[in-house]
């Protein structure tokens, strides 16, 4: 949903090469498709699964996706967990219930409510410029930190170069202004404000004012801010260096392309996406913390009228959305729309929202998979918020 074709990490960057072929678990395509299909249905079978059950299954046994997750919360307030396919590919072991992914560029969501609460604080200006907080630090061909706002950054209307197009494939440690640096090297892809395009560099900026407003970390103020507040207890931002999952977790794949094994992507260091993507979720929690923040929980009116409001959207969003503040709004075939953002990053897949009535769902898959893939995520999604 956030990058370029070709650029893997959807919004939080692109592919990362080289995950180490002598600890890599590879398996072919059609192994995966024969372990995890569902066993097909006779008249005395158990009653028809619903349709979220339906849909994982399919993306399992139709596209060929080592597992699928799900979380989705009715009408009625109840949650209800599904799985599909298998949590580990060289063990078969199932994929367990609402486990931990990594989850791309939802991070960016949380990124953008903490600088929407120093803007509530008096802080930090939305129409201020970018000089104001980090003076001189945007400087280059066509980029000019003054003519920048904060607003720009997160509404994706800044021109900034995108940084994860020059990345390299090596997996290693990065800091976020040597990440910066990389974008800073090329020309700005257009005017400030002229229009709309999907950047990570945008959050990275938004991520350095919070720290610099703060004089904390980002991780540090995105735990005491949102975390910690709303009861996220399986989200965290990984340590420095940390490239391990912490708890319970169906590994994650990658397929350098269609027909090629799958390469177990489960462990790397996630510090090139930092305010982009570097969160680690579960699918229950995201239904918390986007049901918190369109409840209002986690910002003043304002702010949150102002997260809401939204300019139209293209790739990597479907048709329709809309991108405010860090949040994207979303069609529903029923009628109105959901709320939320959705993420790519090596190894993960999800999507999922909420509506203004309480229903949330999330979905989530264990490789990065193709458009496919993720139209029928999509699809998931708007079936269970709709029934």
């Amino acid at each position: 949903m956030h990058e370029q074709t070709g650029q893997r990490l959807r919004s939080s960057g692109r592919r990362r090469n080289a995950l180490g072929a002598a600890t890599a678990v590879a398996v072919v395509v059609g192994g995966i498709m024969a372990m995890s299909a569902p066993a097909p249905s006779t008249a005395s079978a158990a009653p028809r699964p619903d349709t979220v059950q339906q849909g994982l299954n399919a993306l399992v046994g139709s596209e060929g996706v080592p597992g699928a997750l799900a979380s989705v919360k009715g009408r009625d307030g109840r949650t209800r967990t599904y799985t599909a396919g298998v949590g580990d590919l060289a063990t078969g072991t199932k994929v367990p219930g609402d486990g931990q992914v990594r989850i791309g560029s939802n991070t960016k969501t949380f990124t953008a409510v903490v600088v929407l609460q120093l803007v509530a604080e008096g802080k930090v200006g939305l129409d201020a410029p970018v000089d104001t907080y980090l003076p001189g630090l945007l400087r280059g061909d066509g980029i000019d930190g003054r003519r920048i706002t904060v607003r720009q950054l997160l509404q994706h209307t800044s021109g900034l170069p995108n940084y994860t197009k020059y990345l390299g494939d090596d997996i290693r440690s990065y800091e976020p202004r040597e990440l910066l640096d990389l974008a800073l090297q090329h020309k700005a892809d257009f005017a400030p404000g002229a229009r709309w395009e999907y950047n990570n560099t945008n959050y990275l900026v938004a991520g350095l004012i919070v720290q610099k407003v703060t004089g904390r970390p980002l991780a540090e103020e995105m735990d005491r801010r949102v975390i910690k507040p709303i009861g996220l207890r399986h989200t965290y931002f990984p340590d420095p260096g940390e490239v391990t999952i912490r708890e319970r977790h169906p590994k994650g794949y990658y397929q350098d392309s269609p027909g090629t094994p799958l390469v177990d992507a489960t462990q790397w260091d996630p510090s090139w996406a930092w305010a982009a993507g570097q969160l680690v979720s579960t699918n229950a929690d995201l239904n918390r913390f986007f049901s918190a923040l369109l409840s209002g929980r986690l910002l003043p009116k304002a702010q949150l009228d102002q997260m809401r409001t939204t300019i139209p959207a293209g790739y990597p969003f479907p048709a329709g959305a809309r991108y405010g503040l860090g949040l994207v709004s979303t069609p529903l075939s029923c009628g109105g729309v959901y709320w939320g953002h959705g993420g790519s990053i090596t190894g993960y897949e999800t999507r999922g929202g909420v509506t203004e009535d309480g229903r949330a769902v999330a979905v989530a898959v264990t490789t990065q998979p193709g458009q496919a893939v993720k139209e029928r995520m999509d699809s998931i999604v708007d079936t269970a918020l709709c029934r």
